[in-house]
């Protein structure tokens, strides 16, 4: 191992731009209150990986500060950097050392990348990370982390993995539950997503902005084999999932917890609230995959201050109180229109515990005739005529703002309760009890809840679907008997809202969720039992109408962008969708695309990513998924082109996966390599 991975790196401040040799990039810094160091962090085995270390300026000789680490795959020295230097430069002025790592094989780091997502290498190189974090001459010993998506999963595993230098975390949209609510498989049930094309092809980028060519990295990287195509091998529950995560019960340290309304991970956080014995501190808002001052739905509020104080208190030492504050604070949403557009969602803030106070869960039970009762009606038998394509209109994934649902309740049994002459508040998951068959061994139930406005529009609230040979266990599905009935008990994912007088509760129960779920291949009908105490039904959390004296945020504060840096383009997710049917041949074809971009002093970086999905309403067997990501860093005497092309196709027995990597010089191609697979369809 030589010393030059144990070397510290210092860019000076007002440098615009500059590289030490055999090193990461230097970044630009202003005098704001901090100046970057880029340091490589020697792992046991050899391999160095890359960090950048926002360091304080005003620190006195001999003080010590707790260090905070981000530690990720997506690349700090071009695609995060933006959003890193405004988190950290803000934490650096607070007296605390940001640290942002590329995982092993990513970005600047060393080595290949790992065989998937939280890896055993992961996580123990992220021990050792931390360590040497606590070990530096400017570290007090202690060590935060924090992080949202794959930054918030990691902290949660790192957590109960239990490292002695990591004193608490900061964990943003994120789960632990990686079959059942990770982007792989959407409640257990088949789904190819956007986020699949993009990571399959960043496993080949090479590190900025020197983005070696060499035969080692290229090796290493660009044939390394695809993450997805083992994730389309482990159709069910099991070993291979529950792999990178233990028990809540092992987490020891302190755990603030943010979630959003239009998330897709939100669920975690109740059951850490229930689980962990550690201090757990909550915020849910009505907020999507983002962090709460930057969210397309609002209120937005400032979090900064808030993780400060977190980490003030649990890595320095401080008296704040932060530990006799609620537990939960969560955004009780009203009734509202239908539509996607960036808003503020209505509604108040309310603090709570959990389970929340004076929670009365209620039982409405589905009825004859499409009806919603409080009170069990006469047994009725409904059927329902399966159609593959139904579901564009509720989303590609159990998140966002979504439009008006009457389009998708076309093809559902829909149930309505009278419109309310009072109003309802509901905090926390809706439990469903469905009584259904069907014909065919393989079958799926969705099942939405929505408000029905008086002048009709349908707003979806929150929803949730299960597999029928899933009813009773992800780890060991069995096929349905055609004709027989089977009770399928579930909870739709964590929600809150208040119908108003005039509004109605819906339940709505279909067989799809194109494109979200892939297709079950049987043309079917199926039946939902209704009536009598047994009958179908939703359980709804119902709460008072107010909660807790709600808290009072931070003004919403500026956020340092680094100098030479500019983001021209939009993150790619959510991104923009079509739909095109072909009522003739019963075909449909849905068209996903997002981009991306930014401008570096080196050189720029775009970014596309396009998803089309097809199905046939008379043959849903025959379905297919076909995704294109490229990126394309225009440099100084050369432009890079990196293409991945990923491709899904089902039959009644297998799913057909190919995916292939490029990367091209100047329109010249330098690498390419193709995977190919029939992988057995798993019940799914």
């Amino acid at each position: 191992m030589s010393a030059r991975r144990n070397q510290l790196l210092v860019i000076v401040l007002g440098a615009a731009f500059a590289v030490t040799a055999g090193a990461a990039p230097a970044l630009p810094v202003t005098d704001a209150g901090v100046r970057l160091v880029q340091a490589r962090i020697p792992m046991r085995d050899g391999v160095a990986l890359a960090a950048t270390l926002y360091m304080p300026t005003h620190l006195r000789a001999g003080e010590r500060v707790p260090a905070l680490l981000e530690y990720l795959p997506y690349r700090k020295d071009d695609d995060t950097l933006p959003g890193d230097y405004a988190k950290y430069a803000y934490f650096a002025r607070h007296g605390y050392v940001g640290a942002r790592v590329d995982i092993r094989g990513f970005g600047n780091s060393e080595g290949a990348p790992p065989t998937r997502e939280y890896s055993v290498q992961e996580q123990e190189d992220g021990e050792q990370v931390i360590a040497w974090l606590a070990r530096q001459p400017w570290s007090n010993g202690n060590v935060g982390m924090l992080g949202i998506s794959w930054g918030g999963f990691n902290s949660i595993q790192m957590a109960m993995r239990r490292p002695p230098a990591l004193k608490a975390i900061l964990a943003i949209a994120a789960t632990e539950a990686l079959f059942k609510e990770d982007v792989h498989y959407m409640d257990g049930l088949m789904h190819v997503d956007e986020f699949e094309v993009a990571m399959d092809l960043d496993q080949g980028r090479s590190g900025a902005p020197r983005f070696a060519l060499d035969e080692d990295t290229l090796a290493k990287r660009m044939d390394s084999t695809p993450w997805s195509l083992d994730y389309f091998r482990h159709q069910r529950d099991g070993a291979f999932w529950h792999a990178p995560v233990r028990r809540f019960e092992d987490i020891r340290i302190p755990c603030f917890l943010i979630g959003g309304l239009q998330d897709g991970y939100r669920d975690s956080i109740p059951r850490m609230l229930e689980h962990v014995p550690a201090p757990v501190r909550a915020w849910v808002g009505p907020w999507n995959h983002d962090y709460p001052n930057g969210s397309m739905y609002g209120p937005k509020v400032e979090w900064r201050d808030q993780a400060v104080r977190w980490f003030d208190h649990w890595l320095k030492g401080i008296d704040n109180g932060i530990e006799r504050e609620p537990r939960l604070v969560i955004y009780e949403q009203h009734s509202h229109p239908p539509g996607n557009a960036e808003q503020d969602v209505p509604g108040e803030w309310r603090t709570e515990s959990w389970p929340p106070a004076g929670l009365k869960p209620t039982t409405w039970y589905l009825a004859a005739n499409h009806q919603l009762a409080t009170t069990p009606a006469a047994p009725a038998i409904d059927h329902l005529l399966y159609v593959p394509s139904a579901g564009t209109e509720a989303g590609f994934w159990w998140g966002e703002l979504l439009p008006d649902q009457r389009g998708v309740d076309a093809y559902s049994l829909v149930y309505d309760s009278s419109p309310l002459e009072a109003p309802i508040s509901m905090l926390g998951f809706a439990h469903l009890r469905l009584v259904a068959s069907a014909d065919v061994p393989l079958a799926d139930w969705l099942v939405r809840l929505e408000d029905v406005a008086p002048n009709g529009q349908v707003t979806a609230i929150t929803g949730a679907g299960i597999a029928g040979a899933q009813r009773h266990s992800m780890e060991h599905p069995e096929p349905l008997e055609p004709g027989t009935e089977v009770p399928l008990d579930f909870d739709l994912h964590l929600t809150t809202w208040v119908w108003e007088p005039g509004h109605r509760i819906r339940v709505a129960v279909s067989n799809a969720q194109w494109p979200m779920i892939w297709p079950t291949p049987y043309a079917m009908t199926t039946a939902l039992r209704l009536g009598g105490v047994d009958g179908s039904s939703v359980v709804l959390p119902i709460v008072p109408l107010k909660g807790g004296a709600p808290p009072t945020f931070g003004a919403l504060e500026p956020e340092d962008s680094p100098p030479g840096i500019s983001t021209p383009g939009d993150y790619a997710w959510p991104g923009t969708w079509e739909v095109e049917r072909d009522v003739a041949h019963q075909s449909s074809k849905v068209t996903w695309h997002g981009t991306s971009a930014y401008e570096f002093p080196w050189g720029t970086v775009n970014h596309s990513e396009q998803i089309v999905y097809e199905t046939d309403d008379a043959h849903p067997a025959i379905s297919k998924a076909q995704g294109e990501s490229e990126t394309i860093e225009k440099l100084s005497g050369r432009v890079l082109a990196y293409r991945g092309h990923l491709t899904v196709s089902s039959d009644a027995t297998f799913f057909h996966y190919a995916f292939t990597r490029e990367l091209l010089r100047d329109g010249v191609v330098l690498r390419t390599k193709t995977w190919a697979e029939d992988i057995a369809r798993d019940l799914q």
